[in-house]
């Protein structure tokens, strides 16, 4: 990999060419394999394997290639030639692997050995999986279950995230953060609020019969490149696509189709957005309750005409309210929170107004802040005015991020103990599970720091990388007394070894899992609530390697009394009993689960807001007033700037599989600060100087992160773009959503600092 930083401005699309190139690099760095290439015509397809990176939907019929670039680089990713066996960790301590950037380590390739962290030579030492599941089981007995944790990646199937919260129940803990607490939980607690369903009401069909989308916080060209088909389908027949979001990203611009000869050819692309609002960074609120003064005003004056008077009235509660808040509040304050002018808010009404079926997209950029739950309310209101709810080409998708996010939390990873069927769970099971709540993502680092958590045990990902205040985690979370980690990759997590630390190596998705009762398959649930079967057919990694559901089966089997009703070993050996137990637990979402796992296009599992069936306290879709015009949760002050955390092109969550962010133009680098050229003015710094962002939060301004190169780039006065998770230690444990207490990512208060 290049090492030379060049930051120029990118002025090709989204898609084309480039995508080809970015394939071809990382096929030849990770030196893949024939079967690579078979694999990702298996991608995405029925009777293939579903994509371990993003939850967006698999079409049937699908495209002829139905992979996306980031989809291709993860698959690679996972296909490595590149092995780490015991000699590497016999070459490197992990005060060396330190240094290592997070390219790095994952490059380093994939896992072989169930391995033990030895103190004496910092380092990872191989061990056998009987005596790990042993050791493990043995240190969990002397612990009380309610200081340990049970963390889920979205990656892990709906099998094996069944077994896991299991577990963990019949461990005695409810402690199961995940990674939606991370990102879309504010989604499921503001959707579930405002119309009784937590996740999105569309189909990915809808898209086809939508007349406006609405799009908000969200960056389809890297964080979920196959909807770029719908979106450029969307806009060859004329749907209005109207964007809010503080960068302009080349993936809501425009879009060069790899499928398609002809653009690719002639290098020509399909315009997208036809509105973009550079929305300052946590201005939200103000630009949506625009487009609904906006909208309310037409109304009053067309005689009533413009809203959806009937819906209002038969489905919802508390409009009035909201528009008398619309219709007081001020064009100055709308303008001076969103950035943005009365003229460009009543562009957008106009589009919204017109339009008869309209979905609403939105991703972290509404949910990574602390008045995130009025973003969602914000929504809800404008959605409801018009009737757009429940009805074929309209309603909301949030773009989920993980390839199973959404679905672990469909089958009981959760820390609530209101969203799962605990009194069934008991008597399926002949146990009683623990009532009382568990700790989410923000509770488990705030146990971790003030170190009341004694263990934690990671089914994938990156947690320790991932959250915020890094810098405060590391060292707390080295006195944890036990700390299990299941992945296939290295990652920076590993590094920070607790007391005792386990690093177990399972096997991918793509990979063949033949277990007692033959070939298994496993399932995940995208974005639209569609529920998929994968199954892998490459040879393992290493022949040392076992399924995640065979090491949960390991671990509960050495710490849990034996229960005739749960016998782990078998559900190793076949997941189709295993979803045999999920369709018991819930029967309606889950009716003829094992004869369903092959369903063209997933089987739905139905959503009642979908049908205009509101699970509210009132039985209606509910309105709400907002009481702020800023989703930040901290005043603004001279000097003090809203930092907005991005991924690269390169990237899918903490995975960096490059250093090229070719829609940004920069490349070789990611310790950059984009910054308005005014805001550059003002504090007497240039392209190209070297700054350091420092906390301008009472609970972060001893956090600094030096060496950022200022990059002039479009973006709303007041705000900074940086990359996740690099600058995740600017993020103060405390800075969350109310409510959903998800970390508020997206507007960080910081203030900048020129170095000589």
């Amino acid at each position: 990999m290049s090492e030379k930083v060049e930051i120029k401005p990118y002025t090709g699309a989204a898609g084309g060419w480039g995508s080809m190139k970015s394939l071809a690099t990382i096929g030849l760095r990770e030196q893949v394999r024939p079967e690579t290439v078979r694999e990702l015509a298996r991608q995405n397809k029925t009777g293939g394997f579903m994509c371990v990176s993003c939850a967006w939907g698999k079409p049937h019929p699908p495209h002829p290639a139905e992979f996306c670039e980031n989809g291709a680089k993860a698959t690679a990713w996972e296909l490595t030639r590149f092995r780490v066996t015991p000699d590497f960790f016999a070459q490197h301590t992990l005060a060396e692997l330190k240094d290592w950037r997070d390219h790095d380590l994952e490059q380093a390739g994939r896992l072989t050995h169930p391995l033990r962290f030895d103190p004496a030579g910092d380092r990872y030492v191989a061990v056998s999986w009987e005596e790990a599941f042993a050791d493990i089981g043995a240190k969990l007995h002397g612990y009380d279950p309610t200081k340990v944790c049970f963390y889920t990646s979205g990656r892990a199937s709906l099998e094996t995230s069944y077994m896991w919260q299991l577990l963990a129940r019949m461990y005695g803990s409810q402690n199961l953060p995940d990674s939606s607490n991370m990102c879309h939980e504010t989604t499921s607690v503001g959707l579930k609020a405002c119309i009784g369903s937590p996740v999105g009401t569309i189909q990915l069909t809808d898209y086809e019969k939508c007349d406006a989308i609405f799009y908000f916080g969200q960056n389809p060209g890297t964080n979920s490149p196959r909807f770029l088909h719908d979106l450029r389908a969307c806009a060859k027949r004329g749907v209005d696509i109207v964007v809010f979001n503080p960068l302009r990203e080349r993936g809501l611009e425009r879009f060069t189709d790899p499928q398609n000869p002809v653009e690719m050819a002639t290098n020509s692309s399909t315009n997208l957005a036809t509105q973009y609002h550079q929305v300052k960074a946590g201005g939200d609120i103000a630009a949506m309750m625009g487009v609904i003064k906006h909208v309310i005003r037409l109304d009053d004056e067309q005689g009533g005409t413009v809203l959806d008077h009937a819906f209002i009235a038969e489905h919802t509660k508390g409009f009035d309210g909201v528009a008398a808040k619309a219709r007081s509040v001020g064009w100055k304050e709308i303008e001076r929170e969103s950035g943005l002018t009365q003229g460009a808010l009543e562009a957008a009404g106009d589009v919204y107004a017109k339009a008869k079926r309209v979905i609403c997209v939105y991703g972290m950029g509404l949910t990574q802040h602390v008045h995130g739950i009025t973003n969602i309310q914000m929504l809800v209101n404008l959605m409801l005015l018009r009737g757009n709810v429940g009805k074929p080409g309209a309603g909301f998708g949030p773009v989920r991020g993980h390839s199973n996010v959404q679905g672990q939390r469909t089958v009981g990873i959760t820390e609530k103990p209101e969203l799962m069927p605990l009194d069934g769970l008991a008597r399926q099971f002949g146990f009683e599970p623990p009532r009382a709540k568990g700790w989410d993502t923000v509770a488990t680092c705030e146990a971790v720091i003030s170190r009341e958590a004694r263990a934690f045990l990671g089914l994938g990902g990156n947690f320790a990388r991932a959250v915020p205040d890094t810098e405060t985690m590391a060292p707390a979370w080295e006195d944890l007394e036990l700390v299990v980690n299941i992945a296939t990759k290295l990652n920076r997590t590993h590094l920070w070894p607790g007391k005792t630390t386990y690093l177990l190596p399972c096997l991918g998705r793509i990979e063949l899992d033949r277990q007692a009762g033959g070939a298994q398959t496993v399932t995940m649930e995208d974005s639209f609530s569609r529920i998929y079967g994968s199954t892998g057919r490459v040879a393992p990694a290493a022949d040392t390697l076992l399924s995640e559901a065979a090491i949960v089966a390991g671990i509960a089997t050495a710490t849990l009394a034996p229960n005739p009703k749960v016998d782990w070993t078998a559900w190793a050996g076949d997941y189709g009993l295993v979803r045999d137990e999920i369709e018991k637990t819930w029967p309606d979402l889950f009716a003829r689960f094992n004869e369903r796992l092959e369903a063209p296009g997933g089987f739905w599992k139905g959503n009642p807001a979908a049908h205009r069936e509101w699970k509210t306290g009132s039985g209606r879709a509910e309105f709400n007033v907002p009481e702020v015009m800023n989703a930040t949760g901290f005043e603004d002050a001279d000097g003090k700037f809203r930092l907005v955390t991005l991924r690269s092109n390169d990237q899918f969550n903490t995975t960096v599989y490059g250093y090229d962010d070719r829609f940004r133009g920069i490349k070789g680098t990611r310790c950059v600060a984009m910054m308005n050229r005014q805001d550059m003015a003002a504090l007497g710094v240039a392209d190209g100087d070297t700054v350091a962002l420092v906390g301008a939060h009472g609970d972060n301004d001893d956090k600094r992160v030096d060496g950022l190169r200022v990059v002039a780039y479009n973006i709303p006065r007041g705000c900074i773009g940086g990359y996740y998770p690099e600058l995740n230690l600017l993020i103060p444990v405390a800075h969350h959503a109310v409510e959903s207490h998800v970390p508020a990512a997206k507007t960080v208060p910081v203030r900048v600092e020129k170095v000589a």
